[in-house]
């Protein structure tokens, strides 16, 4: 009986950190994977398991905020900054999150074109179908649904193995840095960063840990599904760059988004290669279709004390609804715009998260660590110094961009 109350308590809690991290493996994130493979092989597989302890700290103190306090990440921003840097927060997350966005039903795009189905008849399919999911339906069921998507990205693990790398080759890559001293290579790597560690992602557990209900009383087993959560984002991460970097970059075949990734590997890895690519590209682009609008009208709606939640109706959350939908059906149709260059649509919402990234941290580390906020739940030593640590190479990798970009160094 004490099990099976133990058992009940975990699945109890699972859902905000499984689906926050798996839905940061978005269409934008799997082309950046993909090119990083096809492109350097398995050299950016070291960055993977450096970011690895980050991203599962990151993820943990938003969640651990929502837990404590009971309120969102933008709330949380505007009672301790005040309403202008609340306001540019929001606006940047916004853009940010309209561009992937459009990302996201470019991936859907994608992924129906290699079965087939033209965008004219994926992409409003799919905006309505995730419309209907989210605006229509109790948080418990949405959740159901996208932690079923999460499921999804198994089809990365079989893809790489089904590719056959060296994995000898594959753990040496993994503990030996490398670095290529020009300006793709940095801009990939801050790309790589801002797609693992996405700054929306932060709102999003943290909304999710509330609109949960979740408290500091469950916090103990909570944790873990953020925690476990990151950890398994980061793993499918990993293999993605390992299929690539196997199939793709010894043949000199150079890609620009995760359909071409696709469609490359069925003459080399097989058709089966090709098929389970593209159904992770899918079953991701529909996941994060649903999620990124959703973070934007949670971290909006609190940032400016408006009524949100997958719980209320149209009547009792206007805002938060209205946000959804404009968001949502603003980046459907902007993927039906012929000649658009979508990848580099995809490709800047990358990079723009990665700017983005240590100014959003920056606060989370400030409020984290404030007793009147935390109590006694402020951050550890340990996640203090990764913490900073983040915000500095971020930083760094930045300035190393905009250093190389003046003085012309290609």
């Amino acid at each position: 009986m004490k099990k099976r109350t133990s058992l009940l308590a975990v699945l109890g809690v699972i859902g905000p950190g499984i689906i926050a991290a798996s839905a940061g493996n978005d269409s934008g994130g799997i082309s950046t994977y993909s090119v990083a493979g096809a492109r350097y092989g398995y050299t950016m597989l070291w960055m993977m398991l450096a970011m690895t302890p980050s991203f599962a700290i990151v993820q943990e103190m938003a969640g651990r905020m929502g837990a404590v306090t009971g309120k969102g990440f933008a709330a949380l921003i505007r009672e301790r900054f005040g309403l202008r840097p609340t306001f540019l927060a929001m606006l940047l997350l916004l853009t940010s999150n309209a561009a992937t966005t459009v990302a996201e039903f470019a991936g859907i795009a994608a992924a129906m074109e290699l079965f087939g189905v033209s965008r004219l008849i994926s992409v409003p399919i799919a905006a309505l179908a995730v419309w209907m999911l989210v605006t229509r339906g109790s948080y418990r069921n949405v959740e159901k649904v996208l932690l079923a998507l999460s499921s999804v990205f198994v089809s990365y693990v079989l893809a790489a193995f089904l590719a056959r790398p060296d994995w000898g080759e594959v753990a040496r890559s993994f503990v030996t840095p490398r670095i290529v001293p020009t300006q793709a290579f940095i801009a990939l790597a801050i790309g790589l960063t801002g797609t693992t560690i996405a700054p929306w992602m932060q709102f999003l557990v943290q909304s999710n840990i509330v609109d949960k209900g979740t408290t500091i009383k469950e916090w103990a087993l909570a944790r873990w599904d953020v925690i476990v959560g990151a950890l398994s984002a980061n793993l499918v991460a990993c293999f993605i760059i390992i299929t690539t970097g196997t199939v793709l970059h010894p043949a000199g075949i150079t890609i620009q988004d995760a359909g071409e990734a696709a469609r490359a590997l069925a003459p080399l890895a097989g058709p089966y290669a090709e098929l389970l690519f593209s159904v992770g590209l899918l079953s991701a682009s529909v996941l994060s279709a649903a999620v990124l609008p959703l973070t934007a009208s949670y971290a909006i709606c609190e940032a400016f004390g408006w009524e949100a939640g997958l719980d209320h109706t149209w009547n009792e959350a206007p805002a938060f609804n209205g946000l959804y939908t404009f968001v949502i059906f603003a980046a459907a149709a902007v993927i039906l715009v012929p000649r658009l260059d979508l990848i580099a649509i995809m490709l800047l919402s990358q990079v723009v998260n990665g700017v983005m990234l240590p100014f959003l941290l920056i606060f989370m580390m400030v409020i984290i660590n404030d007793q009147r906020v935390m109590g006694r739940h402020v951050n550890s030593r340990l996640n203090n110094v990764l913490g900073w640590t983040t915000i500095v190479v971020v930083i760094a990798l930045t300035v190393a961009l905009l250093a190389m970009t003046a003085l012309g160094i290609g």
